[in-house]
């Protein structure tokens, strides 16, 4: 989550930030005054220098980053603690794309591919092999990191568990999770530091996207609410996962329902829709309603495209006392030519 209008917020509650790329640590500089634990799957030599700058903890994807770097490294007198991420070939991720753990990934080195100990100057290790999940999937992957890396354990420092921990939703279990850390860090009295990044449990239920039906298109029978705004340009993780979002007044269709609707996009891609499943409304959609889908703060923002030159949504924010300022447009014209030189 890149909103960093609300990091002044999140900063009260968090110690840090994790950044995935250059851009990502400099915002963290900048908007929460504090260095980020930066991990990319790679690192190129124009970004690296500027990255340590930003950075507090970094991890490498592989020993061969590690060793590439290592002139940057050595020539760096800010304090860095390095680390590097590894498989635990565990993962209850259910959707393939969203998946680190599958054979073949890209993420992470395998245990069998580990020196016989850690390189040296490197003081920490990370995994992360979760999405959505709770206390008790993270107890069975950790299960499986331990199993597989213990021995590089005892050498570190610090361990990140990475994100995917769904701290906040109803029935995550917060007491496990505390004891689960606990007994982690009295198998491993050597660690200093154990991470979790907690950006999905601070987004969690946050964000609205607003639309408008612009036309009613009936083909077969279905019948499509057309909006405008785009999942192919606004909601990429609506194709990609494919995820169903919440949308306001809406359920899910039965037997009994009688205003079922799918929901199109504005773009000319055909598959610009929700593929998941149609919504069931308690009235007949009129050109002119609202369609509000909820929950959508978490890549709406950085996954939005140019495609067909389609706008981007305005961003604002709505303060407790139901203000609401806009903060910026960064759908207008000089916004879409800009992007392309």
């Amino acid at each position: 989550m890149s909103f960093w209008h609300s990091f002044p917020l999140i900063k009260s509650y968090l110690a840090g930030a994790t950044a995935s790329s250059l851009n990502e640590a400099r915002l963290i500089s900048e908007e929460m005054c504090c260095d980020a634990h930066t991990y990319a799957p790679i690192y190129t030599k124009e970004d690296f220098n500027e990255l340590l700058l930003y950075s507090s903890h970094l991890t490498f994807n592989s020993l061969s980053q590690w060793a590439r770097h290592q002139e940057a490294i050595k020539a760096c007198t800010k304090k860095v603690s390095f680390g590097l991420r590894v498989n635990p070939e565990y993962s209850e991720v259910e959707t393939d794309l969203y998946n680190p753990a599958l054979p073949g990934s890209r993420l992470g080195i395998l245990v069998e591919d580990m020196p016989a100990d850690l390189p040296e100057g490197i003081e920490g290790l990370h995994f992360h092999t979760l999405c959505e999940n709770d206390s008790y999937a993270l107890e069975r992957c950790l299960k499986a990191f331990e199993d597989r890396f213990s021995h590089y354990i005892k050498q570190c420092k610090w361990v990140n568990f990475g994100g995917g921990h769904h701290i906040t939703r109803k029935d995550y279990d917060v007491m496990h999770l505390i004891q689960l850390l606990k007994d982690f860090r009295s198998r491993y009295p050597n660690l200093q530091e154990v991470i979790l990044e907690p950006g999905e449990a601070v987004g969690w239920q946050t964000g609205v996207l607003t639309s408008t039906v612009e036309d009613i298109v009936v083909n077969k029978g279905i019948k499509i609410a057309m909006l405008n705004v785009s999942f192919a340009c606004h909601m990429p993780d609506c194709l990609e996962m494919p995820y169903k979002p919440t949308v306001l007044g809406a359920t899910e269709p039965d037997e009994n329902s009688k205003f079922v609707y799918r929901l199109g996009g504005c773009s000319c891609l055909a598959g610009d829709y929700i593929g998941m499943g149609d919504f069931a409304f308690s009235e007949p959609l009129e050109i002119g309603d609202r369609i509000v889908f909820d929950d959508m703060i978490h890549y709406t923002m950085v996954k939005t495209t140019f495609f067909n030159g389609v706008a981007h949504p305005a961003i604002g924010i709505i303060y407790k006392d139901g203000d609401f300022e806009i903060l910026s447009k960064p759908g207008d014209y000089p916004s879409y030519k800009s992007k392309l030189g």
